[in-house]
């Protein structure tokens, strides 16, 4: 049975309150399957931007969505988990400055930020799976006692999966710091010693120091290595590479897993909405602006993270009349919607619904 996936046109260049009604047009067709009361806690999981990158969602294109929630419910919360890889978004009082750097503050929204797993990560949850790679997922505690997620995602691509939408946001994002860990522990990256300029760069910027200099180059430690890939975003000369065929299949599959423990272990309802404008081959927890590679297409909603993401890809892939995310990434980024369907977590068959003004 295919999906169904709703779609309005938009431009990030159109004013915020046209987004903002849009964001609630094209959220409107399932809304009447919530059952908000005054009691429900609801999430609003989202990126809040790295510093220095401003192509995250603007909070001022879901005022509407806000504004209709807080009608049904006070309950209601931004909400991300911190990150793996160390910056002002590794621990819970750094990443609500930064929020609030970007807009996510409570004078400016009419909600608070919480932080999903704590103040360094260390909050979490398991929830038992038996899956072929994850038997346990370490997810954000937070997650865990909520009774609706909306799950918004702003598509772009993405240097180790190809492309991050809503299965990414789910499975990656509500991750506690330890189930991070365990998605991305497969992935290592190595250096090709003849392009190495010894400019260590790379090492300023390994989490782990997991990056040594040895004879004018520089090595990269196994043991210590955590395969968050910010080496590769830095390295001015392509020096470090991925070893793609096998490790980002892995971290696709663990990530669908993940998303499938948010959707499937837990008693929450959850609701997806892309925001398919300012697409940029990264995504953006790269600490710098990036340009656009493709025109603004529009938003998608869906209640199917796996068919969300697979109109999201094609919506982008057709517009560029080829396969622009796997050309520019180098990545077979379909792992993780054939991995999320034979699990379960959606279907990639999908039923495009353009919504117009009747909704």
């Amino acid at each position: 049975m295919k999906s169904k996936v709703y779609f309005i046109r938009a431009d990030h260049k159109e004013p915020a309150s046209e987004l903002a009604r849009k964001t609630l047009r094209v959220i409107n067709p399932f809304w009447e399957s919530l059952n908000l009361n005054s009691s429900s806690f609801v999430g609003l999981k989202i990126h809040f931007g790295e510093r220095d990158n401003y192509g995250f969602i603007n909070p001022a294109w879901l005022t509407s969505l806000i504004e209709k929630i807080l009608n049904q419910t006070r309950r209601v919360f931004w909400t991300d988990s911190n990150t793996l890889y160390t910056g002002p978004r590794s621990n819970a009082p750094e990443h609500l400055l930064l929020a609030a750097q970007h807009g996510f503050s409570l004078d400016k929204t009419k909600l608070p930020v919480i932080i999903a797993d704590g103040l360094v990560g260390r909050d979490k949850f398991e929830v038992t799976l038996n899956l072929p790679f994850i038997k346990k997922a370490k997810i954000a505690s937070l997650f865990a006692t909520i009774d609706y997620l909306f799950c918004l995602s702003h598509f772009t691509g993405h240097i180790l999966t190809g492309f991050g939408g809503a299965i990414k946001n789910l499975g990656m994002g509500c991750a506690s710091r330890v189930g991070k860990l365990e998605q991305h522990s497969n992935v290592h990256p190595w250096i090709k010693a003849k392009a190495c300029r010894f400019c260590l760069l790379c090492m300023d910027f390994c989490p782990a120091s997991a990056i040594v200099p040895e004879e004018n180059k520089v090595r990269i430690i196994d043991e210590k290595c955590i395969g968050c890939g910010e080496c590769l975003a830095v390295c001015p000369v392509g020096a470090i590479r991925l070893r793609w065929s096998e490790s980002s299949e892995l971290l696709q599959k663990k990530m669908a897993e993940y998303a499938f423990a948010i959707q499937n272990g837990l008693h929450l309802q959850a609701f997806y909405l892309n925001y398919l404008v300012k697409i940029t081959k990264d995504c953006d927890c790269m600490s710098q602006e990036k340009k656009f590679i493709i025109d603004d297409i529009g938003l998608l909603s869906s209640q199917d993270p796996v068919a969300i993401d697979q109109a999201s890809v094609d919506l982008v892939n057709h517009q560029a009349g080829a396969d622009i995310i796997g050309k520019l990434t180098n990545i077979n980024w379909r792992h993780q919607l054939e991995h999320g369907e034979q699990i379960g977590l959606g279907v990639r068959q999908y039923e495009l619904v353009e919504v117009g003004d009747n909704f």
